[in-house]
């Protein structure tokens, strides 16, 4: 993705097999290009039809969790083909941390029928290493959502970097 001045306004090119532009009347925030990256990479994952690796879903994850200034947590849900169902913002916290309901994952894993799981969050400190409570909640949550039938994929930590609880063997 590039941005580029032109006639005084901001305008986004985003390149695909061809580029798209938007022509804007007023001033382009740092948030309405991130949302626009957002919207274009998770149709991308759609259209895809399934996750076929951890770097589909990380790339999608580091845009939307990659500039918070606060802990998010959010859940991507999968269907029993690893296609993409919804991706939910479940908890917000502060520049520290966020609670984490194991319960409250559970019935959103239920309300929209889903049998696996990415789990990620944020490190606002840019720091991506999990946490000895990032391991904790990943294990709880494991063990709460395989009772009703999830499994839960990976745990993507998005800082500078962003780090597959999986892919380290931490799961």
């Amino acid at each position: 993705m590039r941005l580029c001045r032109s006639q005084g306004l901001l305008m986004k090119v985003i390149r695909s097999t061809a580029y798209t532009r938007y022509k804007l009347d007023s001033e382009t925030s740092e948030q309405d290009v991130l949302a626009a990256a957002e919207g274009i990479l998770k149709g991308r994952l759609e259209r895809q039809g399934s996750l076929h690796s951890p770097t589909d879903a990380t790339s999608f994850l580091r845009i939307r969790l990659g500039t918070l200034l606060h802990e998010e947590f959010h859940v991507l849900w999968l269907d029993n083909r690893h296609r993409i169902i919804d991706c939910q913002k479940l908890f917000t916290g502060t520049v520290d941390g966020a609670n984490i309901y194991p319960r409250e994952v559970v019935r959103a894993a239920l309300s929209i029928n889903a049998s696996a799981a990415i789990l990620a969050h944020n490190h606002p400190s840019g720091v991506a290493e999990p946490s000895a409570a990032d391991r904790a909640i990943t294990h709880e949550l494991r063990d709460a959502l395989r009772l009703v039938g999830v499994r839960i994929l990976d745990h993507i930590v998005v800082g500078a970097e962003c780090v597959s609880m999986a892919g380290r063997g931490l799961m």
